[in-house]
């Protein structure tokens, strides 16, 4: 079982999710990451019945990073408040060719998703004819550069589905390999270079502050780019 748990206690179980992988099933069948978790429980415990594991939150398949999910009611529902609040700070770090301008700042748009195609659209104002759109919010900082490519920390605000590819990609920077918002080359392995790199916030029981923070992947450019800002 190929999963790498981060943070455990009675009530979260957090994973450093790998891209590809589902959180939730789908159409395809593929193993979503909540049944191996499901079952990485179920043995580490010895539980003889099914194992309760609630969805917090998910982050797309080709995207890497944390994922926290819920091992009891009480939780669950707590944590679906903080995320409904507001009150979860949550830091993505994103690789680009090409390089911000300004180099910080706070983007603004309205999303717009196509449920058929699995796709968003981000709108600079609402429309009537796009008056199903949300407004999103995401701060962004270059906190990085080498050989052209470009490391951003990304803070959504909002939690729009494909929110930091659609919002990065309408100002001109598509993340590396997001070849559905504008990138001209897919990842070999079908990643991008967008990795969930930690969330804050107060336990849901223990009322204390939490910070789970993953690894980047075993990738030469993503180690070369911690590499440098680590220096």
């Amino acid at each position: 079982m190929n999963i790498q748990v981060i943070y455990e206690d009675n009530h979260l179980i957090a994973v450093n999710k790998a891209a590809g992988v589902l959180v939730q099933g789908d159409e395809t069948e593929d193993t979503p990451l909540v049944d191996m978790v499901k079952k990485y429980i179920k043995l580490r415990y010895q539980k003889p019945g099914d194992v309760f594991l609630g969805v917090v939150h998910r982050i797309d398949r080709p995207v890497s990073g944390t994922v926290i999910f819920a091992r009891t009611s009480k939780a669950l529902t707590r944590m679906n408040e903080l995320f409904k609040n507001r009150q979860i700070e949550k830091n993505y770090w994103a690789i680009t060719d090409e390089r911000p301008n300004p180099l910080q700042g706070h983007l603004t748009h309205y999303i717009l998703k196509d449920q058929e195609k699995n796709i968003s659209k981000a709108l600079d104002q609402m429309s009537n004819r796009s008056k199903d759109a949300k407004k999103s919010e995401l701060d962004y900082e270059m906190i990085g550069e080498l050989e052209s490519k470009h490391l951003l920390l990304v803070k959504p605000i909002t939690g729009r589905p494909h929110q930091i590819r659609v919002q990065l990609s309408k100002m001109g920077w598509p993340i590396i390999g997001d070849v559905k918002y504008g990138h001209s080359q897919a990842n070999r392995n079908g990643s991008i270079y967008l990795h969930c790199r930690s969330m804050s916030f107060m336990h849901p029981t223990k009322q204390e502050k939490v910070t789970i923070t993953s690894d980047v992947p075993h990738d030469h450019l993503w180690e070369k780019m911690t590499a440098m800002i680590e220096m």
